[in-house]
């Protein structure tokens, strides 16, 4: 399996176009913080167990299929803060080769 691309808008809204491999079960908050695109302890703080929202982002391209969001994403973004129709946790949008040419722009901080 190849890598994909996608675009990561940081919270200063600067674009970043990123390799995100398809064959490490990696998903968007890991890959974010893997290119350090938001300040260390800011994004991921419950680890990906979709209890903080602190990986909250906005999905850009709503032509991209994206899994079902689950009931746990669901009752997290009811309790987050800045939350939009196009918002998901980056925790629970592990990367598939039908992710290609994703844009996320990632949430205000709180």
């Amino acid at each position: 399996m190849a890598d994909i691309k996608i675009t990561i808008i940081d919270r200063e809204g600067v674009k970043h176009e990123v390799d995100a491999p398809t064959d490490m079960n990696m998903n968007i908050m890991e890959l974010t913080r893997a290119y350090e695109l938001a300040p260390e302890g800011t994004i991921g703080v419950c680890g990906g167990m979709a209890m903080c929202a602190s990986c909250q982002c906005y999905v850009q391209t709503p032509e991209i299929n994206l899994p079902e969001m689950n009931p746990d994403e669901d009752a997290m973004l009811a309790e987050a803060f800045n939350v939009q129709d196009n918002s998901r946790l980056g925790c629970q949008l592990h990367i598939t080769e039908d992710m290609d040419g994703l844009v996320v722009e990632l949430a205000p901080e709180y």
